[in-house]
This record gives structure tokens, sequence and C-alpha cells, in this order.
């Protein structure tokens, strides 16, 4: 299977994952994005998911990463994954760190305010490129794509994506609020296996 084919540090996070400890109250969140990609598949049509944060720095990524490789792990094809900002900073280095020792293979393509990442979840597949960009940047979809809102700022400040099919409110806590403390590494490591498992579940309900 395709599953076998990933880094095998990623494939034990994944199996380690436990769908059923999600509350009734977030699965019905994740279910309208599932039932999305549900009806896309079934109509055999690519799939662009874009997730959307303020900065585009930390939650939108993570969720960008894990989707890309869940999607591949569940063998569910042509799922495309990007991320975008109300504003472009940067893809926040504890952000990059945390799915390094997840077991993603991280590469910096560029230096500067906002580096360029490539990023691996196998070898024969190609990487995801991470930056920190605006959701309408020219790097992401102009149409048919679902506009995946994972901060309560960006979903309220972003009523409307242009060209989106829908608007899926899916939000995190932000690990912004350990940055500097002793908890820091930890609590991003919790909100990434969060948006992990929570994506896989969505994988599931979603593939054929």
């Amino acid at each position: 299977m395709t599953k076998q084919l990933m880094f095998q540090a990623i494939e034990q996070t994944i199996s380690s994952l436990n769908t059923d400890a999600i509350s009734s109250e977030r699965k019905a969140i994740l279910n309208p994005l599932a039932a999305y990609l549900r009806e896309k598949i079934a109509q055999n049509e690519p799939v662009a998911l874009n997730f959307i944060c303020t900065h585009n720095s930390r939650r939108s990524h993570l969720s960008q990463v894990w989707a890309q490789t869940l999607a591949f792990y569940s063998g569910i094809k042509n799922v495309n994954c990007y991320s975008g900002g109300t504003e472009a900073t940067a893809l926040f280095p504890m952000a990059a760190e945390t799915l390094k020792d997840l077991g993603f293979q991280i590469d910096a393509l560029s230096n500067g305010k906002n580096p360029v990442y490539s990023i691996k979840y196998a070898d024969n597949t190609p990487p995801i490129i991470g930056f920190s960009k605006t959701f309408d940047d020219p790097f992401n979809p102009k149409s048919n794509f679902a506009a995946i809102m994972t901060c309560s700022s960006a979903d309220e400040g972003c009523p409307f994506v242009s060209g989106s099919d829908g608007r899926f409110p899916i939000t995190y806590e932000d690990p912004k609020a350990f940055d500097n403390t002793p908890f820091q590494k930890d609590k991003y490591r919790e909100r990434s296996l969060q948006i992990a498992t929570e994506l896989l579940y969505v994988m599931i309900q979603a593939a054929p």
C-alpha cells in the first residue's frame, strides 16, 4: 500500500492517532469537510484544500502538511493542499521544528524574513512547499477549492473567500500563546497531533 512508502516515523505517528477520542461536537464541525471530499471523490474530481489563518505561520501550515500527508496515507488521489493568511509573515520556526520532530524531512530552499521550505513525508512524492503567503496568493488556487478557516480571527475577518466552493470553519487554539515558555515545545506538538487526528478522521470519512 502507498502508506508503506512513507517515512517510518510519520507512519508510526499516524498509527498512534485515536480518532475515537474526538468529541461528537468536534466531529459535527469536521463532517461537512469530509462530505465535501467524499462528493469530490465520488465525482472523480480533483480536490484542492486551502487552510487559512491570520498570519499563515503556524496552524494553517500544520494543517496543510498533515492534510496532504493523510490524503496520501489514506490512498486518496488528486488532493492538493495549500495554506494562506489574511496577511503574510513567515512559517514560524517552532512549527517547522515540530513537524521535523514527528518525522518530516524539512529543508530550507531560501532564507530571509520569509524562508521557503521543502517538506517531505515520503521519498518518492513531491515536496510540500511551505512559506507564508496571503490566501489569494498566485501560488494558491483561484477557484474550485475548499477554504478551511483554522483560526477564529481569520474566520471572522474573512467572511467571503472568492472562488471557493465553500468555507469550513475548523478552528484551533494558537500554540503561539506558549511561545517563550517552558511549555512551548509540548504545546506545539499537542496542537500538531490534534490537527493530525482530526484530519485523519476527515480522510477516513471521505475515503471510498
